[in-house]
């Protein structure tokens, strides 16, 4: 869901799926030089110094720079369309039009059980009756009529479908027709829906369940789409368990089991998910080895004894492009460009920050790589008044109901209780707002129809 800032240029949303769509389909000619990236906005943060605050970037314009970076990384990447199964497709996007390979239907069919008749009734039925998947059948005379099956061929020189329950039978096996019946009637011509030709689809379609079955009814095995951005999940932490009760002091990741699903559901292809613990020779070596396009780390983005992702990033000459977040949870977010074409997001460690910052960092920079559309953004007004935070943006759970969205409780920056029951989460403006205020709304992956349900 894009930000009412991002959306008051709404040609600019338009222009990041068609450039990125180009640069997919790019493979010569004029490339962003090496080490070219955006212009930081005046807000954007300079070096990491202990006032992150006053440096850390307005939410919707963390936003704008996450899905620019994206489209500087897709130009430096050549990122060529690749030919996908239908069956892997869910997800991507059009690289090519989708163009009829046939006519459709490719021949003339039955709309319904029934009967072809041919002329005016009462006809003589034929023994054999006409079944779905079997060749031409012999042509109708006129006053014969053969039984036939919803999709099966129409025999030739047949005038209409007479419907099984608009027709009966006399006592000499005649058929008689209970109503008038229309030359054509129930019956699907040859290219209907489509020539052989005609373009379906455009470039830049998201491939939903009717997008593949359009597909394999115009007679496609493969399309053509842009790649899925690849990530790689790094989960730091000595504290973080993988099964049991939290005892001793640790606790369970909730991160490792929410990460993966979550970026699927955002388009990506998750390659890795590595638990480093807090051991800084071995964040050091995960990021200089990773061919991921996107690096998603969580925790150790604050300043702390044991984080660190700052002293990492710094170690390998990479470009903070936003660090900190004006946003409640969330604030010590980050996004890194790693190498010319590969980035990284430093999520925090508490579940709720960490989501936060899905929603705002990685959810645009992996949906312009994947050239996805942009989601129209939309407003509610609140049930009940959201406490805002004095000077950030801060991001709430809510349940819909109606033509209203109803805050929930549980919302602490460690806390996932609320999330889980969510279908969206309302963007609070500093100061908060009071009940009956729209408010802009974020839809969750798994709570929208469509394509992103899909985690697979």
């Amino acid at each position: 869901m894009t930000a009412r800032g991002i959306q008051a240029d709404e040609d600019a949303e338009d222009l990041d799926v068609e450039e990125v769509l180009a640069l997919v389909n790019e493979h010569n000619g004029h490339h962003t030089p090496a080490g070219h990236v955006p212009t930081p906005a005046p807000h954007a943060p300079g070096p990491h110094n202990q006032d992150r605050h006053h440096k850390a970037t307005p939410w919707p314009e963390a936003r704008e720079i996450a899905a620019r970076a994206a489209r500087t990384a897709a130009r430096a990447a050549h990122r060529a369309p690749v030919s996908v199964p239908l069956d892997a497709a869910l997800g991507l996007t059009l690289a090519a039009p989708l163009t009829a390979l046939t006519d459709l239907p490719s021949f003339d069919t039955s709309a319904m059980d029934g009967w072809a008749v041919a002329g005016p009734g009462p006809w003589d039925v034929r023994d054999e009756g006409i079944l779905a998947g079997h060749g031409e059948p012999e042509p109708l005379t006129d006053g014969e009529a053969v039984r036939i099956a919803t999709g099966a061929r129409i025999p030739p020189d047949t005038t209409a479908v007479l419907r099984s329950e608009h027709g009966r039978m006399d006592s000499k096996d005649r058929l008689h027709g209970t109503r008038e019946i229309e030359p054509g009637q129930d019956i699907r011509p040859r290219g209907q829906e489509c020539r052989s030709g005609d373009q379906l689809l455009a470039v830049g379609t998201l491939v939903t369940p009717a997008v593949l079955g359009l597909a394999a009814a115009a007679g496609y095995d493969t399309v053509t789409a842009v790649p899925r951005p690849r990530v790689e999940v790094l989960v730091l932490g000595d504290e973080l368990l993988t099964e049991g009760l939290p005892r001793e002091g640790l606790i369970r990741d909730a991160l490792g089991p929410m990460l993966p699903p979550w970026l699927r559901s955002l388009g990506a292809e998750v390659t890795a998910v590595r638990r480093l613990g807090d051991d800084a020779k071995a964040l050091h070596k995960a990021l200089t080895t990773s061919d991921a396009d996107l690096i998603v780390t969580t925790g150790g983005t604050a300043a702390g004894p044991v984080d660190h992702v700052h002293p990492t990033l710094k170690r390998i000459g990479a470009e903070l492009l936003v660090d900190g977040v004006k946003v409640r949870p969330g604030h010590p977010m980050l996004l890194a460009r790693t190498k010319e074409n590969q980035h990284l997001v430093g999520l925090p460690g508490n579940p709720l920050a960490a989501v936060s910052g899905l929603l705002t960092l990685a959810e645009p920079l992996l949906r312009t790589l994947a050239a996805r559309p942009a989601p129209e953004s939309y407003t509610l007004p609140l049930k009940e008044t959201a406490h805002g935070h004095p000077y950030d943006t801060r991001l709430i759970p809510v349940v819909l109901r109606g033509d209203h969205a109803v805050p929930l409780h549980y919302h602490g920056p460690a806390m996932l209780r609320g999330m889980a029951a969510a279908d969206a989460v309302a963007v609070v403006p500093p100061g908060g707002a009071r009940a009956g205020q729209e408010t802009e709304l974020l839809d969750l992956p798994w709570a929208t129809a469509g394509i992103e349900v899909c985690f697979t």
